[in-house]
């Protein structure tokens, strides 16, 4: 985790918002439900309207508001970002705190997250997964090291809502931390249409080989959930 965090809302992005690099400053109003109760008992809906996804995560997951942007940046260019998403979910986001860069700022981070995001220019859903997987992994825990990145082949999956798409699991191996915080992880990203026949994709990403890490079981149960909420609604631009 070289790279910032990045959270913002993502209403404001177009008009500069400025980039907050604590995790514990976005918003943490739960999202509306999409009218859907959760099929596990006690579970949270996670709603993103730009891209008619929802899904569900456990009770003790914060669920952020769905104009909440959350990422990362570039390690070498802060202003870039590497990748993102909207309609955030965070386990334990204040799992690990540090100063990475001795500006006396402390960035806090997740022990895992999911959202959700566009797939602009994917021709098919497992592509989707594929980039959306890779891009968290780089992202959030092998910057600057591209090579410490695998990914498994595509399978395609259909959720218990009847949602067709493919999966991808990936992870980093052997990534150089750069503070405590730092480490090796994982990711799932599943790549499917919304009602409009865009590409979209759900993703999951948090660190593996610590104590209470996310298992498998869990983030397909979560991917499990998801399914589509309506049609696609284009957030209004901040004033």
């Amino acid at each position: 985790m070289g790279a910032a965090a990045i959270v913002l809302v993502a209403a404001a992005a177009v008009t500069g918002a400025v980039l907050l690099r604590d995790h514990g400053k976005g918003a943490a109003s739960p999202s509306a439900s999409d009218g859907q109760k959760p099929p596990n008992p006690g579970w949270k809906t996670v709603v993103n309207p730009a891209h008619g996804i929802a899904f569900d995560v456990p009770a003790d997951w914060e669920v952020l508001s769905p104009d909440v942007f959350s990422g990362f940046s570039d390690r070498v260019d802060p202003d870039k970002t590497v990748i993102g998403h909207t309609a955030p979910a965070f386990y334990k986001s204040k799992w690990c705190s540090v100063d990475g860069d001795g500006d006396g700022q402390v960035e806090d981070f997740e022990l895992a997250a999911t959202g959700s995001k566009g797939a602009d220019g994917a021709k098919d859903a497992a592509e989707a997964a594929e980039k959306t997987a890779t891009g968290w992994v780089y992202g959030a825990y092998a910057q600057p090291d591209k090579s410490a990145v695998t990914w498994d082949e595509p399978v395609e999956y259909t959720t218990a809502s009847g949602v067709k798409g493919s999966y991808v699991k990936a992870r980093s191996t052997g990534a150089k931390p750069d503070s405590r915080c730092d480490g090796d992880g994982r990711a799932i990203a599943f790549g499917f249409k919304n009602s409009k026949g865009d590409f979209v994709a759900w993703d999951f990403y948090g660190r593996t080989g610590v104590p209470g890490a996310v298992g498998d079981e869990l983030a397909m149960r979560i991917l499990s959930t998801v399914r589509l909420s309506g049609d696609p609604v284009v957030p209004s631009p901040a004033p």
